[in-house]
């Protein structure tokens, strides 16, 4: 390529006809192709554009993801030169679409997605080894029909770096064994919940696989016997063993040896290790930067609280930067320990810790003032004390979380905008910040993160300054934010180009007009408007012509919205994947009408009063590439089972609910949802 642009320009296509973009190189065309590689759409309009972009363009794709198995055949030939194959959206693959691929790609696949894959087998997978020999990633994960046949077809590829097998829980220690003998360039293995890999399977990809970094272990019935060989691995860098049971303090007191390349360390729900099998398993680790301790305490009273004695452990390590300790209970001599800690903390994660107090964090603080990323959510203790303080001291913050701080006053979020001006991210869900404290905030330009969802002291006005202030925001929650009308969200539609999620349900003020602004948001991939009774199909419309990057919608119990809203969904919104229909005044019709959408996954369809069998039957027929649905029970002895059957042989799993007709908006369901009971809601 690079030697044809330095020629005199080529025709760019084999049709002979004169084309004004002849006079430009395939290697200047491809430059072009390069800067549009985020926009489907734009690489779509640009091969259209003529016979020779047309034919550049599919010389110059490299990664692919259809949509289903079967559009697999119109492109092998159109696009010859795939390296990235992703075939998470295809649930249906079986050894004969693998036989295709690897005849099809065998000189350029590098690597392949199947984690949602089913229907193929050692076969398919043995052809596509023993072809393609360039692969060097392959993701295999929830492949739970795969047995060691299949790992011995895995074995074949020589050249694999990097490999998934997450929830393959049929492959046993034999399968894993062929294929560390296989597989010797194994840079990142997951081998989480393979339930039935024990000390012997991992064991010899320690013995084997010398040039592993990444090991995931969770959840496997594994002891320090084969933690003995992993620890050998002179490049491991990131260990998990999160609910690794088997693993204790007495077997780890046994250990021979340190990974002294460790840099992240993950030991969540290990309810038999303390800080003394702890101290044995990092002991002599030079690198340590990541160690994560989360929801000890809330599994078992006889795992350690956050003592000193815990983080005394971490005393020697003097690139530690991210602590993590979500659900433990702290304790004052914990605190000062992890105060005195002679390294550069930048994340601290103290989710849900029991005991923590505006004494404890201050202190705390102050003495990691370098600290980038904080989460304190649902520390029920904490009061404007520790904002003042952490505000004072971390002025350098990027990400601050504090949903449900039920103590902190509004006049607190003052302080978080005039002095913590990095902030990329903030979640205020269920606080008191109102518009005073919004009008702070948004001094932070570089926000692109903004969780607000049950705060009911904020208004338009405020929401109003974010809007224009905060351009780069891509992500805003106003979940019951009762008192957001149209006046905000057109704030958030008019200055926030960039913005790609919002959610706004159960707001009463909401109507067509913030739909209508949020129409000009292009990038805008997730709405949720459930239960905002005051849109139609009216807004829906204008979403549905303005964002044709949608995804994800949800507009239950939104009841105005009919079949005029989901013939324009059917006609621009292409690129839906997910929706939520329940409860809304859709019939046959509309159903039908969505099934047109060739990426539609995921529908939620409960209660839908204009619903028929017959309807329902006909649209899951047309939907082609569904993997999920919900249906109400009454329906499941309604349909043919010879379509329920059909479905389910090409992927889509059904679930029924038997709920009753609800009245009432979301009842109770927010308080669970933000893990708060009757009795702590006012």
């Amino acid at each position: 390529m690079k030697t044809q642009s330095k020629r005199r320009p080529q025709p760019l296509s084999p049709d002979s006809s004169p084309n004004p973009f002849d006079i430009l190189t395939e290697e200047i065309v491809c430059k072009i192709l390069d800067h549009l590689h985020n926009d489907p759409f734009a690489t779509k309009a640009f091969s259209l554009t003529s016979k020779a972009f047309y034919f550049i363009e599919s010389r110059h794709r490299r990664i692919l993801k259809p949509l289903r198995p079967e559009l697999l055949p119109r492109i092998f030939h159109r696009y010859p030169f795939v390296s990235h194959l992703d075939l998470s959206m295809c649930p249906r693959v079986d050894d004969n679409t693998l036989n295709v691929i690897s005849s099809t790609w065998k000189a350029t696949l590098q690597s392949i997605n199947l984690s949602r894959s089913r229907f193929f087998t050692n076969a398919g997978l043995s052809s596509l080894f023993v072809n393609c020999s360039g692969l060097v990633e392959v993701d295999l994960c929830n492949a739970t029909q795969l047995t060691d046949l299949a790992a011995s077809a895995i074995a074949e590829a020589k050249n694999l770096e990097r490999l998934s097998l997450a929830r393959c829980k049929s492959i046993t220690d034999m399968g894993i064994g062929c294929i560390a003998v296989g597989c010797r360039k194994l840079t990142s293995l997951c081998l989480k919940w393979c339930l039935r890999v024990g000390d012997l399977g991992v064991e010899l990809i320690a013995l084997k696989c010398k040039q592993i970094r990444s090991l995931d272990l969770s959840y496997l019935p594994i002891t320090e016997k084969s933690l003995n060989s992993v620890l050998q691995l002179q490049h491991l860098e990131d260990l998990v063993l999160e609910g690794c049971h088997g693993i204790d303090d007495d077997g780890l007191s046994t250990l021979d040896q340190s990974c002294k390349s460790l840099k992240m360390l993950n030991l969540s729900n290990c309810q038999n290790v303390t800080h003394t099998g702890l101290s044995y398993l990092i002991n002599g680790t030079e690198q340590l930067q990541q160690i994560i301790l989360a929801y000890g305490s809330s599994v078992s009273p006889k795992l350690p609280k956050v003592t000193s004695d815990l983080v005394k452990c971490l005393n020697a390590y003097s690139k530690l930067q991210s602590i993590k300790l979500d659900g433990c209970t702290v304790t004052w001599s914990g605190i000062k320990a992890m105060a005195s800690l002679n390294a550069p903390v930048k994340e601290l994660s103290l989710s849900k810790c029991l005991g923590l107090t505006d004494d404890g964090l201050s202190f705390l603080v102050q003495s990691h003032k370098d600290l980038r990323k904080l989460d304190i959510t649902c520390c029920r203790k904490i009061t404007y004390t520790s904002i003042d303080i952490i505000t004072n001291s971390c002025t350098s913050l990027t990400s601050l979380r504090m949903e449900s701080c039920s103590l902190i006053p509004k006049e607190a979020f003052v302080l978080i905008g005039a002095r913590c001006s990095f902030l990329e991210e903030l979640d205020a869900t269920d606080n008191e910040i109102d518009d005073e404290g919004l009008k702070s905030i948004s001094r932070c330009s570089k926000l692109s993160i903004l969780k607000l969802g049950i705060c009911s002291n904020i208004s338009d006005e405020g929401l109003a300054k974010v809007g224009s202030s905060c351009s780069m925001l891509k992500e805003v929650d106003l979940y019951r934010s009762v008192a957001i009308s149209d006046e905000g969200i057109a704030a958030i539609g008019e200055g926030c180009p960039a913005l790609e999620m919002i959610n706004i349900a159960y707001n009463d003020k909401i109507t067509d007009n913030s739909l209508i602004s949020l129409s000009k948001c292009r990038l805008l991939k997730a709405l949720e408007i459930r239960g905002c009774l005051g849109v139609s199909s009216i807004g829906l419309s204008a979403i549905a012509v303005g964002c044709k990057q949608l995804t994800v919608l949800d507009i239950k119990k939104c009841f105005n919205i009919n079949d005029n809203g989901m013939l324009p969904l059917a006609q621009f919104s292409q690129n839906l994947k997910q929706i939520n229909l329940s409860y809304c005044s859709v019939t046959d019709v509309g159903l039908v009408a969505l099934a047109s959408i060739s990426r539609l996954q995921n529908m939620t369809i409960l209660h839908l009063a204009g619903l028929t069998p017959n309807g329902l039957a006909a649209a899951l027929l047309a939907c082609r590439a569904l993997t999920k649905v919900k249906l109400h029970a009454s329906f499941r002895p309604l349909l043919p089972q010879s379509i329920l059957g059909y479905m389910e042989a090409h992927g889509c799993v059904f679930h029924w609910r038997d709920k009753a007709f609800q009245k009432e908006m979301d009842p109770k369901g927010w308080k669970l949802h933000f893990g708060r009971s009757s009795s702590e809601v006012p």
